[in-house]
């Protein structure tokens, strides 16, 4: 029996997306694809890192967000960690009840 999978969510600074989706899509390993979103970071712990988001007030962030096997985002992750040192690249995980495609 196979484990349930996992939602691996990512959120990053707009200006990482490229590489964060280069990155992601090198991993045909471990990830069969990804879906990836724009958002607005708020918060004391959010860098703001150009002056268009200190006048807005928000950091320009993506989210993206993969279905995978627990052990499989365990090696993701090691694997971001050392590509992406420094960067304060922010993730959790949520189980997933179900998960499938209609065709």
């Amino acid at each position: 029996m196979t484990s349930a999978p996992i939602c691996l969510v990512l959120i990053a600074p707009r200006q990482l997306r490229d590489e964060l989706f280069d990155e992601l899509s090198e991993q045909t390993d471990l990830v069969a694809g990804f879906t990836a979103s724009d958002a607005a970071g708020h918060g004391p712990a959010v860098r703001l890192h150009t002056a268009a988001e200190h006048v807005k007030g928000h950091a320009d962030q993506v989210v993206v967000r993969i279905i995978l096997q627990r052990a499989d985002a365990d090696r993701l992750l090691d694997r971001l960690r050392i590509s992406f040192a420094g960067t304060k690249l922010v993730y959790w995980i949520l189980p997933v009840t179900d998960f499938g495609a209609i065709d």
